[in-house]
């Protein structure tokens, strides 16, 4: 029996909204600051921070390539933080995310990101790890420090097939 496939789809707000929020200007609130120098684009994520002496953390991640199609066995989820990861380069890459089904992951659905749009996965929800494409790629992320265990992972019994819709 063939692992079952999970298509990629393009990332919407819409779709994406059961799993967090999508971090891009498109649609966003903006105002000029500095003068009229600069265009703000406001409040674009949920930063949610919880547990004991939560405080947010500022990171810059590499990651490597991977390939398509992609063989999903491991996901995680934060607990106590969301996590937002915004690409520094125009490069696209997979959010890879799953409902939870009473405390382990159900289906995943996997998406691919647009020039400019980033992630900002919701606290307790789980995703895959980074998986930028084409080449190492760089990502602001915004996500919790502090005490407590924010990290779980599960492996699912069988993997899943990530693959474009053909």
């Amino acid at each position: 029996m063939s692992a079952p496939a999970i298509l990629i789809e393009p990332l919407t707000p819409e779709a994406f909204a059961p799993f967090g929020q999508v971090i891009q200007t498109a649609g966003a609130h903006h105002y000029p600051i500095n003068a009229g120098m600069t265009e703000r684009f406001h409040d674009l994520a949920n930063v949610q921070l919880g547990g004991d002496n939560p405080r947010p953390l500022i990171s810059i991640f590499r990651g490597q390539p991977y390939a398509i199609p992609l063989s999903l066995k491991l996901v995680e989820r934060h607990p106590l933080g969301s996590q937002a990861f915004y690409p520094l380069s125009d490069r696209p890459f997979l959010v890879i995310v799953a409902p939870d089904m009473d405390g382990i992951p159900g289906t995943p659905r996997a998406f691919l990101t647009g020039p400019g749009q980033g992630v900002n996965i919701a606290m307790n929800t789980w995703h895959g790890v980074l998986t930028p494409l084409e080449r190492d790629s760089d990502f602001l992320v915004v996500d919790r420090g502090g005490d407590g265990n924010n990290l779980e992972e599960y492996l699912y019994p069988a993997p899943f097939i990530v693959k474009h819709a053909d």
